[in-house]
């Protein structure tokens, strides 16, 4: 039987994995933290095989903890468990320690899986998870800086003569660019271009 751990925030969500190992005989379920200080005593005086892992904890993120408890317990298995599906987030959990990532729209039968797999040292995502590791690790073209400069210009919303004002070069260079970068990154238009921007991480969002 694996020993199963959660770490998580949210009671109903523990009762509701709870409910589901439960019924599995392969599994024993060794309790929860809702934590991270909790889930580090927990790990004190009990090991488990494998913990579900929340990375939106209260008192420290559990992308930090994923860190932590990989490096205190290397052969616990971690997997992590979000409602974020945001690339960055999933990178960081595997970055860490992290054996798996499962959004919490998992059904029973892909924790199960999940649980299985990483304690057979493989590693494993939930489909929407490995959609977006699979467009990450797709070979797109490389932008220049200057491009990305233009780029990042087009996304705030500005026409060529305001960028071209703005990084002192002529509107025929702007329009190069912008032409370049739509056929570098196979975009239809330029609203297309930006999505894509953002798509692929060439640039970030500003928030002001």
């Amino acid at each position: 039987m694996t020993k199963v751990f959660i770490v998580d925030d949210h009671y109903l969500v523990i009762e509701g994995i709870r409910s589901l190992m439960i019924q599995e005989k392969s599994i024993e379920w060794m309790g929860h933290a809702m934590n991270a200080t909790s889930a580090l005593a927990f790990l004190q005086h009990q090991e488990p095989q494998v913990i579900l892992m929340d990375i939106s904890l209260p008192d420290q993120s559990g992308i930090d903890l994923c860190a932590e408890v990989h490096r205190l317990y290397p052969d616990v298995k971690i997997i992590g468990l979000s409602t974020f599906n945001q690339l960055s987030f999933i990178e960081k959990m595997i970055q860490n320690g992290a054996s798996g990532y499962l959004l919490k729209n998992a059904t029973k039968e892909e924790i199960v899986e999940a649980i299985a797999a990483v304690i057979n040292g493989k590693t494993y995502f939930s489909d929407e998870v490995s959609d977006l590791l699979e467009v990450k690790t797709q070979t797109y073209p490389s932008i220049t800086r200057r491009e990305k400069e233009v780029l990042e210009l087009i996304a705030e919303g500005m026409t060529n003569p305001e960028i071209a004002e703005k990084i002192f070069v002529s509107v025929s260079t702007v329009d190069t660019h912008r032409k370049n970068l739509i056929l570098k990154l196979e975009a239809k238009n330029t609203a297309d271009l930006v999505r894509l921007a953002f798509k692929y991480e060439l640039i970030q969002l500003k928030i002001k």
